[in-house]
């Protein structure tokens, strides 16, 4: 069975190299998924995304080397970095906003507002159920 969000990552990324960011990836949108790097540390990112550290690391390699992020030392913590975005990186995001914003309304209109206000609620019901919150703190069974 496909899920819908394929179609929407695809479609993201689509969005992104019509607008000049071809050398976006998929394995990216890890990275630069709502709510975003800014100011986060790369365990956090990497606990949020499912993935291990040294995936995020490897990652955020990529998207500094290609211009998207920069990591900076944590004032708060010497030993640890912060991911911000860069004027390039937030040029992205943008583009990211407006192809989800437009999902959005396109999702709307096939589904009806109604329908629509109904599966933001259940998706919203499920971000708090034990099984997304375990998968958003990084803690595997």
């Amino acid at each position: 069975m496909r899920m819908p969000v394929e179609a929407i990552r695809r479609r993201i990324l689509r969005g992104a190299h019509e607008a000049g960011f071809d050398d976006f990836v998929e394995a990216h949108l890890a990275v630069l998924r709502y709510p975003g790097p800014q100011g986060r540390r790369p365990s956090e990112l990497a606990a949020e995304a499912g993935v291990s550290k040294q995936a995020m690391n490897y990652l955020l390699g990529q998207l500094e080397g290609l211009g998207y992020v920069v990591r900076r030392s944590d004032l708060d913590d010497k030993r640890s970095r912060r991911v911000h975005l860069t004027a390039r990186g937030e040029s992205l995001r943008t583009v990211i906003r407006t192809t989800v914003r437009a999902i959005e309304d396109e999702l709307e209109s096939e589904l009806g507002t109604t329908d629509y206000a109904q599966l933001k609620r259940l998706l919203g019901r499920l971000n708090d159920t034990p099984l997304v919150r375990e998968l958003h703190s990084g803690t595997r069974p």
